[in-house]
């Protein structure tokens, strides 16, 4: 009872000055929607790249030049990957744990139609693209083996591009659009993915034409190498998510032999699964979800400070008060407890709206289209939880002050 009885003076003692108690409790309303509404960008941004990358393929493993740390990132390789390496890939001989292969060159180019233009991801790549990266033509077909062995000017559109350029996915078939002003027929258009690409830009913001296309006739001399002509990245897939671990380890041999690569250098590529890929681009938003809550935990800090000057005031105003109550019979933790009761209360209270706040904010964020967001159960204890511990720790000073007033001096306060 005394507990309850604590709690209603508390909120009475807080009533009686609404508007300082309101100014005070703005700063953990702050704090906390700061902290819920940050971390669900951080959180919804893991989500939404976790989707993509588990959507770009079946068993997918990526083979790219250089070396991928996670401390450093990506190394440059003085060594190129070729399309005679993707095609030793897709011996079954010599890597039998692999199913499919494409090779993909990929630059950013401008494409026009009419009056309009478009700035969009060309990837310049084989038919097996289609099946390695679940690339689903809806209207009319994927580039074919044909396309690629007469280096044909064709193009494969994705929807975004349609609907911006021509206006209606089904009448783009047969358009003439121009990529660098060389003219493309257009052959598909692709399946509406959505949301963003793992790495950049849009899903549905491309156009796949045939690797030797993209080599010869819209890059020429840009990808020309003494060991051959080179690609940028060479995508795989396994023939199931058992093989992958071994697919990797037939990728690694066969690219060290191709290369002449020594048994004490480092390997001039890296091949990665879709869980490698994943772990680092987890580790990296895992780092910045932390990173944004601790920024938005400096405004929670900031809100403390706050109640603990307002309550230092409120010891002062509450000095013959708390001498009465000391004299009729009141201990030292009665009071303690009081004052510290009354520090929770504005914090857990600043909480409560803060969560409305971070979640208000969190979802006008995610409406707008620029980050996804997910508010998290987590989140919202964490926040609340952080609050209530600064309310708690700022209030302990005031509350000690309070409680070792001594009882005559009290009395004697004016």
């Amino acid at each position: 009872m005394n507990f309850y009885e604590s709690v209603r003076m508390a909120f009475r003692s807080l009533g009686a000055n609404k508007m300082r108690s309101a100014l005070t409790m703005l700063g953990i309303i702050i704090g906390t929607g700061a902290v819920i509404a940050l971390l669900a960008v951080g959180q919804g941004a893991q989500l939404a790249i976790t989707s993509e990358i588990q959507g770009i393929g079946s068993n997918l493993i990526l083979v790219f030049p250089g070396q991928f740390t996670q401390g450093a990132g990506l190394s440059a390789s003085q060594v190129a990957l070729t399309r005679a390496d993707a095609d030793a890939i897709a011996d079954p001989l010599q890597v039998p744990h692999i199913a499919a292969v494409a090779p993909t060159v990929s630059r950013s180019a401008t494409v026009t139609y009419g009056g309009e233009s478009l700035t969009v991801q060309i990837e310049g790549t084989t038919a097996e693209f289609e099946f390695v990266r679940n690339f689903v033509a809806e209207y009319g077909r994927f580039i074919g083996e044909g396309d690629e062995a007469v280096s044909a000017r064709v193009a494969v559109i994705g929807s975004d591009v349609a609907d911006r350029l021509i206006g209606d996915r089904e009448l783009a078939l047969g358009a003439t659009v121009r990529i660098n002003q060389i003219p493309f027929q257009v052959i598909g258009v692709l399946e509406e993915k959505g949301g963003q690409g793992p790495f950049g830009g849009s899903a549905d913001r491309i156009v796949i034409i045939p690797l030797a296309t993209a080599q010869t006739r819209l890059f020429p001399g840009r990808f020309v190498s003494q060991s051959g002509r080179t690609v940028d990245t060479i995508y795989a897939s396994a023939v199931d998510e058992a093989s992958i671990d071994m697919a990797i380890d037939e990728i690694s041999w066969l690219l060290r032999e191709r290369q002449g690569t020594l048994a004490s250098d480092e390997d001039g590529f890296t091949v990665a699964s879709q869980q490698d890929i994943l772990g680092v681009f987890d580790q990296i938003t895992s780092v910045l979800t932390i990173f944004l809550g601790a920024i938005a935990g400096i405004s929670l800090l900031v809100g403390g400070i706050g109640i603990m000057n307002i309550m230092l005031v409120s010891v002062t105003e509450r000095t013959r008060e708390i001498g009465i109550r000391k004299a009729v019979g009141a201990r030292r933790a009665d009071v303690l407890g009081q004052f510290l009761i009354e520090s929770v209360v504005l914090s857990v209270i600043g909480g409560l709206i803060g969560i409305g706040f971070g979640w208000g904010v969190a979802a006008i964020v995610d409406s707008l289209g620029t980050f996804t967001t997910y508010v998290s159960p987590q989140a919202v204890i964490l926040a609340v939880g952080f609050s209530m511990a600064v309310g708690l720790f700022f209030g302990i000073y005031p509350a000690s002050r309070a409680a070792n007033l001594n009882p005559i001096d009290a009395l004697h306060y004016e």
